[in-house]
């Protein structure tokens, strides 16, 4: 199950993608999309990011960013956000920027008066407090979130109809035997295939080129003309997953201004060091230290990606 957190980041990438990538659909497709929209639509108690003068206005074409979330919500408790990923997208640039965060990075708490884990912004105040967080650790604005629950990647996955890749490196992990060549798989299938990366000699980075692959895969699929037989299945499993506050109308905005972005996606890394610190209690925690230097560049990269004036980021402690 702790394995099966770190894929959270693929379906909440897929899910960024296909809402601004959109598509052309007949009115029964219409429907159930509009649907599955009000199910999943939570505004929350966030009305517009403090860190714009004014709010963001799709139809327009002005340049936003999400926030993706991956949470294991269990019965009782709500989780922590194991998966956070930040994208920007650019409508006169025709791209997105994607940058990943690791879950433990020591950052300030904003609204929780604490120095923690960044993931733990979700536990002390759900996603508003993690959109706050990540503001300040970034100072950048965040407009939009999507939230997904862990069991959705698998669901979006056979929904539609499962993935495509070709393996380069024959190894077993959680008991399925992956060989070199074109391979297909289902939801639990990709699930492990993405997830390995201790026999894999790249590292992270191996894993991470097998997750772009399903990630592509599952865009192919979703945009080929046999998915609309499946757009039952895939709205279905979005209805049990995700919350978002995007509402019907920017998504529409969305898919008029925002097509074929998918083409275009470059990704950042956060650069840091794993060091033994002293919590507030004393104790000694694992956290992802990340110097304020590092802060500054990757700020500068999506600010200028926004379209907003460099500012200087605030110090951590």
């Amino acid at each position: 199950m702790k394995k099966k957190k770190k894929w959270v980041a693929v379906l909440l990438l897929v899910l960024a993608v296909v809402i601004v990538g959109g598509g052309t659909y007949a009115y029964s497709v219409w429907h159930s999309f509009d649907q599955t929209i009000k199910k999943i639509h939570d505004p929350g108690e966030r009305k517009k990011s403090g860190k714009r003068t004014e709010g963001v206005i799709v139809k327009n074409g002005d340049p936003f960013s999400i926030l993706l979330l991956g949470v294991d919500e269990r019965k009782n408790d709500k989780g922590r956000s194991d998966t956070m990923i930040v994208m920007t997208v650019n409508p006169h640039l025709k791209s997105i920027k994607m940058l990943s965060i690791p879950r433990d990075t020591r950052t300030e708490i904003v609204g929780h008066g604490t120095v923690d884990k960044i993931n733990h912004a979700y536990a002390f105040g759900d996603v508003k407090m993690s959109m706050e967080t990540v503001e300040n650790f970034l100072n950048i604005p965040i407009d939009y979130y999507v939230k997904v629950n862990m069991k959705g990647f698998e669901d979006i996955v056979d929904a539609v109809g499962g993935v495509k890749v070709h393996n380069d490196l024959a190894f077993s992990a959680g008991g399925v035997d992956f060989k070199v060549g074109d391979l297909t798989l289902d939801g639990k299938e990709a699930l492990k295939y993405s997830r390995m990366r201790h026999d894999d000699p790249e590292g992270d980075f191996g894993r991470q080129k097998r997750q772009r692959e399903i990630i592509e895969s599952i865009l192919n699929e979703g945009a080929s003309i046999s998915s609309l037989w499946k757009y039952d299945h895939i709205f279905d499993a979005l209805a049990k997953n995700v919350k978002t506050n995007f509402t019907l109308d920017e998504m529409m905005g969305i898919q008029s201004k925002y097509k074929d972005f998918r083409k275009n996606i470059k990704e950042f890394k956060v650069n840091g060091d794993g060091q033994m610190l002293a919590n507030q209690e004393g104790n000694k925690i694992w956290y992802y230290i990340v110097s304020d230097d590092e802060r500054q560049k990757l700020s500068n990269v999506l600010r200028e990606h926004l379209e907003l004036a460099q500012e200087t980021v605030t110090a951590q402690h």
